[in-house]
Parts: C-alpha cells; sequence; structure tokens
C-alpha cells in the first residue's frame, strides 16, 4: 500500500490501515471520527480518510515542527507545492533546514513546517535530528534526494489539502488534549493511540518519553470509556506489564531507521470494542508481519 502521507516517519503506520477498516466494520464505525492524538506522519489517518472509511479526522501532535508541517500544507497549499518545486536540493541548503529547525522561534510558522518537511524527506530514515542520506560528502549509494520525489509529492500534499474541511489539527500534549476534547468526541468515533515506542525512542523522535511517562499515560487512556480506542507500542516487557489486563496480541516487525533490527509490537484494545472474527484477526496478524516502513529505505 503507498503511503499517502508526505512524511516518512519512524513506525509510520499507513500500513496499518486495513486492520483499523476492520475494526471500523465491526464496531459499525465506519463513517465516523478518527482520531489521532500522536499524529505524526498520520499515515493511518490521511488513508482512512482518502478512502472514504472516516468523514473526518481529528489529528494532534505535541511536536511545533510536526504541527507546523500540517497547517502549512492545509493553508498555505500552492506556497508548500512552489516551494517544493524549487527547493535546492544540496548541503548548503539542507544546512539552513537544520538551523531553522533548531532554532523554530527565530522563523514563521510556515518555515518551520517546510523545513521539517526537507529534513523528513532527505534525513536517512526520516529521522528530524538525524544524518543526510549519502552523508554531507555525498558519497553514500544513495544521496540526498532520494526521497524526495517533487511529483509524487506535490500529488499527495494536494490531495490531502482537498480534504482540508474534514481534517482538524491542534498542537497539544497528550493528556492536555484528551482532558479538553474527549468530552467532545461524538459517540461515533475511535481514537488510535501511537505513543513515541517505549525503547529507542530518543533516537527516534525529537520529543519521547520516560519511563513514568509511560506509566502515567497508560492510567489515563485505561480508563477512557466515553469512546472506543487501539493501542499500538512495541512490545517491551515493560508496556506489555501496563497492560496486562486488556486484550492484545502482539506481532512482527522489521526496523530500518538507521539500522536494521526485528523486534514486536503490541496492539491493545479497550474493553468494549468488538473485535474481528479470529480468522479475520489471524489473517490481519498475518499481514502485519509484513509491515514495512517507508523509512526502512533509505
Amino acid at each position: 500500500m503507498p503511503s499517502q502521507s508526505p512524511l516518512r516517519y519512524p513506525g509510520g503506520k499507513q500500513k496499518l490501515a486495513p486492520f483499523v477498516v476492520e475494526i471500523l466494520k465491526a464496531n459499525t464505525l465506519v463513517g465516523g471520527h478518527y482520531i489521532e492524538p500522536y499524529a505524526g506522519g498520520a499515515g493511518a489517518a490521511i488513508e482512512l480518510l482518502l478512502s472514504g472509511w472516516v468523514a473526518s479526522i481529528h489529528l494532534n501532535d505535541s511536536s511545533l515542527a510536526i504541527y507546523a508541517f500540517w497547517r502549512a500544507i492545509l493553508e498555505h497549499t500552492d506556497e508548500f507545492c512552489r516551494r517544493i518545486r524549487s527547493a535546492s536540493l544540496t548541503v548548503d541548503e539542507w544546512k539552513k533546514h537544520k538551523e531553522v529547525l533548531q532554532n523554530p522561534e527565530a522563523y514563521r510558522e510556515f518555515d518551520l513546517g517546510f523545513s521539517t518537511f526537507y529534513l523528513n524527506r532527505c534525513n536517512r530514515s526520516g529521522v528530524l535530528s538525524g544524518g543526510l542520506i549519502g552523508g554531507i560528502n555525498q558519497t553514500g549509494n544513495y544521496k540526498m534526494d532520494a526521497r524526495f520525489t517533487r511529483n509524487e509529492l506535490i500529488r499527495r500534499v494536494e490531495g490531502i489539502a482537498g480534504k482540508s474541511q474534514a481534517i482538524t489539527l491542534s498542537n497539544l500534549d497528550t493528556e492536555i488534549y484528551l482532558e479538553r476534547e474527549l468530552r467532545n468526541m461524538p459517540d461515533n468515533s475511535l481514537i488510535y493511540f501511537d505513543p513515541p515506542y517505549y525503547e529507542k525512542a530518543h533516537g527516534l523522535y525529537l520529543d519521547f518519553y520516560h519511563k513514568r511517562d509511560h506509566s502515567r499515560l497508560a492510567d489515563i487512556i485505561q480508563a477512557i470509556d466515553e469512546v472506543k480506542w487501539i493501542l499500538s507500542y512495541d512490545s517491551a516487557p515493560a508496556i506489555l506489564d501496563l497492560y496486562q489486563e486488556r486484550r492484545s496480541f502482539t506481532y512482527d516487525l522489521q526496523y530500518n531507521a538507521a539500522t536494521v533490527y526485528k523486534g514486536k509490537e503490541v496492539f491493545v484494545f479497550c474493553d468494549n470494542l468488538i473485535l474481528p472474527s479470529a480468522s479475520r484477526l489471524e489473517y490481519i496478524n498475518e499481514g502485519l508481519k509484513q509491515l514495512q516502513n517507508d523509512a526502512a529505505e533509505v
């Protein structure tokens, strides 16, 4: 399934969309609201919206850089596409965008959003704090333009912007977001939690959690009974322990952010969620074993 998101994201979940579709069907949530408190690249959300499985998506991310990107493509689409067409793919230009990300307060929000996009497409595995594809001397097998496919990226941006009326954005800490918005979520909503990984998170994200944050979040999520929710995590023993009273299943996943390694992830389900039939769940589980991140390629 080709990604519809313009961002390459560590742990990107666009290929989980078929699994989420099964959840939507089983719980009569097709055509409803889909919420991602940790939006990131929002791969699954964008796929579900553009495919018509949900009527609206609600994207929240506590990272100002990620929020600035989404605002830029939704509210300044033409300018953003012009910048994609004219972007200089040189090491000197890369350094300029890196400086913007390191000093966001010195630049307008649009520039922060475009620099976030630029580094995401030009850095190894899409990691914003990572190194340049091909290295500073551009001597690697891949060069920095390997994932900067201008026409395709413009197509994705324009496709998403065409659905802007169905997209709600916010830039809040997840706990604050839930406190403010949970009561306003319609009954036909599904929340998908995809928090930063428990392990290796410091090498993948600009913002990551400490152990106490994961524990506090687990208490908050498991207390939600207003709407249905699902959650995915890396399958660390500490995470399995935090959610041991909830239904879950694990699946294999190969990560390629900087170095290739294999791990397991876990899906956790709220108590009032109807799960697909056992045969469908097994079919989906087999599919998830083949999941590869867009960031895996370089």
